[in-house]
């Protein structure tokens, strides 16, 4: 190894030093915690993290090897900064899906259309011949219908029948100061969506079915304190 690497390698020896102190603090931390919110354990905790990514990145630039450690990063979510005792609340949703079986989706539609042709936005059809006629042959048009005409939790429920198929959902309860007006944040709903004053989300997505080996999508509550 030449003298220019040297320092490299002496900080990687400093790096996992940090390491195993920090492991230290953290197991004390967790004898000594005086609750399951213990701030003690969750400020060892991160700075166990801290220490740990910093030695995972020193070793690869010097040696091109890896740590068999996975470090949970903070980036989801920063330090919460909404009131202690929050006063009013929003609650932000997000799902995602994909067109799975359009001619499902198309039939659907078509049935409501004809069923209801006022639930039909003919700007949705591009202005092309009557409304409730070509919606089932417009996935866009369909798609206006289905999600004009049922509420987003029927069709989470009912997604296959209407030929869809969830990707990734989330729910955020986020903390505000005061009640908003009526039609206050409505040209510009998620704006207002401060990471800052989250209390808890709620995340539902496919990589948690290998932890459970094939069972239902797991509800997990994301501690934001970690």
């Amino acid at each position: 190894m030449s003298d220019a690497a040297q320092p490299s390698a002496a900080e990687v020896r400093a790096a996992a030093e940090a390491v195993k102190a920090a492991l230290d603090r953290h197991l004390d931390a967790v004898e000594r915690r005086s609750g399951p919110d213990d701030p003690a354990v969750y400020a060892a905790f991160d700075e166990l993290a801290a220490a740990a990514e910093v030695y995972d990145e020193l070793l690869y630039d010097t040696y091109d090897e890896v740590t068999p450690f996975e470090i949970p990063g903070n980036e989801a979510l920063p330090a919460y900064a909404g009131p202690e005792e929050p006063s009013a609340l929003s609650v932000l949703i997000r799902r995602d899906y994909t067109v799975a079986t359009p001619q499902r989706l198309l039939h659907q539609a078509q049935r409501i259309a004809d069923l209801d042709p006022d639930a039909v936005d003919e700007s949705a059809v591009n202005g092309s011949g009557e409304a409730a006629g070509v919606v089932g042959t417009s996935v866009h048009a369909a798609l206006g219908v289905l999600f004009g005409e049922f509420e987003p939790d029927e069709i989470a429920s009912r997604h296959k029948e209407f030929g869809l198929e969830e990707g990734d959902s989330t729910l955020w309860v986020a903390a505000a100061d005061e009640p908003t007006e009526p039609g206050e944040w409505l040209s510009a709903p998620f704006d207002q969506a401060d990471p800052q004053r989250v209390v808890c989300r709620f995340d539902v997505s496919s990589v948690f079915d290998e932890e459970l080996e094939g069972g239902d999508d797991l509800v997990e509550p994301v501690d934001r304190e970690r």
